[in-house]
């Protein structure tokens, strides 16, 4: 008789337990929560866009390089997601915004992707696949070293 109560209480705290989690919300672990894509715009802008920061002011070669870039594809880099997360950090809206202050300057990441989306515009991208790539991390693939010499913009 003693054992059957004892049986009856485990039973009891077992069923509780599981009640008290399923009354409590809890979940199992979502295995892929879905992306996060950073702000972006998905069409050019409807007014001309302020100029980036001069590159002469950077000391960095890899910085005068991606900002120089960046002067020729404002248009691109408007449409684009930074994977900085600067959107969450600073209230950035696009790409473009890490170049018109000096955020870029001490940020790989912005100058790795407007490096990537300078050199595929140069090959006749359009912003929108462009965007797909750096959705995708394509731009992961530029080598910062091919940048350490100040490069003829153009």
């Amino acid at each position: 008789m003693a054992r059957k109560l004892a049986v009856g209480i485990v039973f009891g705290v077992l069923v509780l337990g599981a009640a008290s989690l399923v009354s409590s919300g809890a979940q199992a672990p979502k295995k892929n929560p879905p992306a996060d894509v950073p702000a972006h715009h998905t069409a050019p802008p409807a007014a001309p866009l302020p100029n980036v920061l001069d590159p002469a002011q950077f000391s960095d070669v890899i910085t005068k390089n991606s900002y120089a870039m960046a002067a020729k594809v404002k248009n691109v880099l408007f449409q684009q997601p930074c994977y900085c997360f600067c959107d969450h950090n600073d209230g950035h809206h696009s790409l473009f915004d890490c170049f018109v202050t000096a955020h870029a300057s001490t940020c790989n990441i912005c100058k790795m992707e407007a490096i990537f989306a300078y050199e595929q515009t140069r090959k006749g991208e359009t912003a929108a696949a462009i965007r797909r790539e750096i959705i995708r991390g394509d731009w992961k693939s530029i080598d910062p070293q091919k940048y350490t010499t100040l490069k003829d913009i153009r």
